[in-house]
């Protein structure tokens, strides 16, 4: 599955304005949860309680908040990038600028390690990360992605 068999443009926002972490994952949540159909607390819920096993801000900026739902019938990702950073609690201590969030249906344990796996797969690719960071609108983000999805 490609990154973006799973991302529609409405669930890109260029410019998260939360400074801390709950209040990104809410504007994360925004646009996925109708895209999912779910309920957009609900979907809260279960991303801040995945956070208190241990942050998914795996370090080089990059943050990929991730959950399982019961009653989702397949995978749905959201992007966000924040210009000045947020504090994500990151392993490397710094400051978290792109975010892909990831909900999948409760029991596709092998689908959403799948696309977690992917997802860092791409992010490892300085110039793609670089492109991210630099992109202005949720078009050409999601033109960004089509171009390296086919690579990874």
């Amino acid at each position: 599955m490609k990154i973006l068999d799973a991302l529609k443009k409405e669930a890109i926002i260029v410019g998260l304005k939360s400074s801390d972490k709950e209040g990104v994952i809410r504007e994360l949540v925004g646009p996925v949860a109708p895209i999912a159909g779910v309920d957009e607390q609900q979907l809260v819920d279960v991303l801040i309680e995945r956070e208190r096993l241990g942050s998914t801000g795996i370090g080089g900026g990059i943050g990929i908040p991730h959950g399982k739902l019961k009653n989702l019938d397949s995978l749905v990702l959201g992007f966000g990038l924040s210009r000045r950073g947020v504090d994500f609690e990151s392993i490397d201590g710094r400051p978290t600028h792109i975010f892909f969030l990831l909900i999948t249906p409760e029991n596709s344990t092998g689908l959403h390690l799948k696309m977690l796996a992917r997802i860092s797969r791409i992010l490892k690719d300085d110039p793609f990360r670089q492109r991210l960071l630099k992109a202005g609108s949720a078009d050409a983000v999601y033109t960004i992605i089509e171009e390296h999805d086919e690579e990874f």
